[in-house]
Parts: C-alpha cells; structure tokens; sequence
C-alpha cells in the first residue's frame, strides 16, 4: 500500500487560507484517484512537535555514550521517543504533499521544526566518506505553496526562499521527484478569487498524475 503524509501548516482553515484550500482539492482529487491509498494528514499546528531543546540533545547525548533508554529523565524520554516515532513515520511514507502559505519568504516556523525533526543522520541521509548520502531515493513529493505576490519568478525570484529550502531538504533526503503548485498574487482583492480558482484546477488534475 501506497502511504501519504499530506502535511499542512497553516493555524487557518480552508476557507481563509489559500494554501489549505488548494491543498484540499489535490487531496480530494488524489484520494478519489488512488481509492486504496492510505493518506496520512499532519497538521503541524496540532501535532506535537517537539523542539530541540536541552533535553533532547542531553538525551541523545546520552545515548551516543552508551546510556540505555531508561536511564534517560523523563522529560528526556519524552522527547526522544516522540521524535523517533516522527521520523520513523516519515521514513516509512512514500510520497509527501507539503502545504504552507509563504511567510517572510520562507515557511512557517512549525514546518521548519517538522524539518528539523525529519533530518536525522542514520534516518533520512547518513554520512559517507563521500559526504552526506540521502536514503529516501525513489520517493516523490509537492508543495503547494500560496503567497501574496509572485516569487516563482520575476523581480522578486531571488526572495523565494520557502519552496527552495525545502526542494534543498528533500533533495539532501535523496528525493528528486519534487513538483510545486504556486498560489502567487493573492494580496490582490480582484485576482484572488480567479488565482485561487485557477490553482485549485490545476491541483485536481495534477492529483490524477501524482
């Protein structure tokens, strides 16, 4: 069976955020098209995600010396635990749909700290005498990605730094099948609902050949 991680990262709904809607039809389109598929849904504003604080890197320290699970603190145990089972999660799906609007050109810091969560030595890359190798060849994902004015391309290109980060973190995964849905101009009252409509169009045929 075929697993998906349809991972959103936005506090809003569908009704108020562009990205969530556009996400909603891809995933509509994509669940009716592949019917034996299991999808997954994180939202990174309900998930518990946890930071990498003084007790995960004392925990993980620990570890690294040869301490057992057990002689961790309970916080420590906590937190290392529930990041072992996120990336074992991520590890385990075969395709991945990232949904966010693009703030301050990047993406929103709870999607920052999923990434940090996923990019595990040993897990999702593992370091050769060659450099880092990524271990999660053969795996494709999207990002879906809406934004006031338009970064894909033009004058304000180079500020688009959402969408290229995480093609960057994918690719050092060893994934390089990775397409976009962009969402742009949508601070403009009169073309939004046109631009919303369009990407939405798009998102449910593109689904069918995801």
């Amino acid at each position: 069976m075929t697993t998906v991680l349809y991972i959103t990262a936005h506090p809003l709904d569908t009704q108020e955020s562009f990205s969530l809607a556009v996400g909603k039809a891809f995933i509509e389109a994509y669940r009716e098209a592949n019917p034996t598929d299991e999808i997954v849904h994180l939202d990174m504003y309900k998930e518990n995600i946890p930071q990498f604080d003084a007790d995960v890197l004392h925990g993980w320290g620990k570890l690294r010396s040869g301490s057992s699970f057990d002689q961790l603190s309970d916080a420590e145990k906590s937190k290392v635990a529930r990041l072992e089972a996120i990336v074992d999660q991520y590890v385990a799906a075969d395709k991945y749909v990232y949904v966010s609007p693009m703030w301050n050109f990047s993406i929103p810091p709870v999607l920052k700290a999923y990434t940090d969560v996923t990019s595990i030595p040993g897990k999702t890359f593992k370091y050769t005498k060659d450099g880092p190798l990524g271990l999660l060849s053969g795996k494709k994902a999207l990002h879906i990605q809406a934004s006031g004015s338009v970064y894909s391309e033009g004058p304000l290109a180079a500020y688009e730094m959402g969408y290229s980060y995480l093609t960057k973190i994918l690719q050092f995964y060893g994934i390089q099948s990775i397409e976009a849905i962009f969402v742009e101009g949508t601070a403009s009252l009169e073309q939004a609902p046109a631009i919303k409509e369009k990407a939405i169009a798009h998102a449910t045929d593109f689904a069918k050949r995801f």
